[in-house]
């Protein structure tokens, strides 16, 4: 009885020991920290993906040209092993130990911990400029969210998840806003396009490839992936077709296998892969507690929505011309489920999506302040750069309404602020490293429109040495 005690006390510190180091590839001798997660088969042995891969390649062309079998293994050959082998690390594995994981999600989870809706739309602030409306949804959803996950049920009432669908102009920043929003919280995210989303079967990814990359996101800790937040943008492309005579395979069908996952369900997602195939591993993830954001430009909603309110629109004095809300910049906010379903969303979609809000098209003066307030700004980088160069970058007021005033033309919202500085800013990059002697460089609404250079200040002539 003692020895059986012993050995089950063995047998545990050999596990633990186990633990603390890397994993080493049987076959390319790569540790885990290179090759990446090990695939464990029978009588202990590891092997990376890529050389498993490779594995069943050369299997299947009729031949393993890579491998060496008189140095296998006879154990992987199928033998036995022999019976006096114990679980033991070769001494020539022990070369690195694993990093520690940081336990971020414990942070949000805790109740007492959780960031008010206050604090994290002033965090919000700091990056992005204007849209305050959505930034406040945001805020009151995210912590009522993770409010509810942290209390769990509460008593016989328990709390339903909101997820949530932002609308918005392509450039108004609703990819921006989550991204900021998940390094705030630091909880893992997936940031994904349901343009590539197809119906199970088809060529494309299936919807769990959503929950795969968040896997990954969550270093494949599935409790640590199940309160994530899962971010689907371009969702008006997967709107349902009008007019078609074939199945529509990445349209109303995508929509209809997204139901599961946005209601909360277990889902069998593959490991390291973005579709399940016979020699990909897969886990369960229950959904119930992963936030759902999806986004999308929604082009031509604005002309359902015009058309909806035309309806009321009437003849004599006081009444509603069909003309009134050709020029209004606001017409997306007045946005109903009505329209969304004329665009090609069905019902049962948008009934998993209970917060829909939009977020407003950029207008001269929002442009002007992502150019000057935000702390990670594009001039601020490029001032940045060049003070390296031991230059000083400066951007008069008129340069900054110049360059937005380009970028209101390309209607792109705020991404054509990156082209339209990359563009003027090439010569100057290209010029300033070839004369040490230029100090100050101050960029100037003629330089923008092309109707002049930037001005530059030469730095103070050197005395000269007093023997000469």
């Amino acid at each position: 009885m003692k020895d059986e005690t012993k050995d089950i006390v063995d047998n545990t510190d050999n596990q633990k020991d186990n633990n603390i180091y890397e994993d080493i590839c049987y076959i390319c001798r790569r540790p885990e920290s290179k090759a990446g997660k090990m695939i464990h088969i029978p009588n202990n042995i590891c092997i990376c993906s890529d050389c498993m891969q490779k594995t069943f390649d050369t299997m299947n062309n009729g031949g393993m040209p890579f491998m060496d079998f008189g140095s296998i293994n006879p154990n992987m050959m199928g033998f036995t092993p022999p019976p006096n082998v114990k679980n033991e690390i070769p001494k020539n594995q022990k070369i690195k130990k694993r990093a520690e994981k940081k336990d971020t999600v414990k942070a949000v989870l805790d109740a007492s911990n959780l960031p008010a809706p206050h604090i994290i739309k002033a965090s919000l602030d700091e990056f992005v400029i204007g849209q305050e409306f959505a930034k406040k949804v945001v805020s009151v959803g995210v912590y009522n969210h993770y409010k509810r996950v942290a209390t769990g049920t509460m008593e016989d009432i328990e709390i339903e998840k909101s997820n949530m669908l932002m609308l918005g102009p392509t450039g108004s920043g609703k990819t921006y806003i989550v991204k900021t929003l998940a390094r705030i919280l630091q909880v893992p995210l997936a940031i994904t396009d349901a343009t590539s989303l197809t119906e199970a079967g088809y060529i494309g990814d299936d919807v769990e490839s959503v929950l795969s990359k968040l896997l990954a996101a969550a270093d494949n800790d599935v409790e640590k992936a199940e309160r994530g937040i899962v971010f689907i943008d371009e969702i008006d492309k997967i709107a349902k077709k009008k007019s078609t005579s074939s199945r529509d395979v990445s349209g109303e069908s995508v929509q209809q296998a997204l139901l599961k996952l946005l209601e909360g369900s277990d889902v069998e997602v593959p490991v390291g892969a973005t579709s399940k195939n016979a020699m990909v591993p897969l886990t369960t993830i229950n959904t119930r507690n992963i936030l759902f954001i999806c986004g999308g430009a929604f082009p031509d909603l604005d002309k359902i929505i015009k058309q909806r309110l035309n309806k009321q629109s009437s003849i004599g004095f006081s009444a509603d011309l069909k003309d009134k809300y050709d020029s209004d910049p606001k017409l997306l906010s007045q946005v109903a489920t009505e329209d969304l379903r004329e665009f090609g969303m069905i019902p049962e979609f948008l009934g998993r999506l209970p917060i829909v809000f939009t977020l407003d098209g950029m207008s001269k003066e929002m442009l002007v302040k992502v150019l000057k307030e935000p702390r990670n700004a594009i001039t601020k980088q490029y001032k940045k750069l060049l003070a390296l160069d031991e230059v000083d970058l400066e951007f008069d007021e008129g340069a900054y309404e110049a360059i937005a005033e380009k970028a209101i033309e390309k209607k792109t919202g705020a991404r054509a602020l990156r082209a339209i500085i990359e563009e003027f800013m090439l010569d100057i990059m290209y010029e300033i490293p070839k004369d040490e002697a230029i100090g100050r460089v101050i960029i100037t609404r003629e330089y923008i429109e092309g109707k002049g250079a930037p001005q530059i200040e030469m730095r103070g002539v050197p005395k000269l040495p007093a023997e000469l």
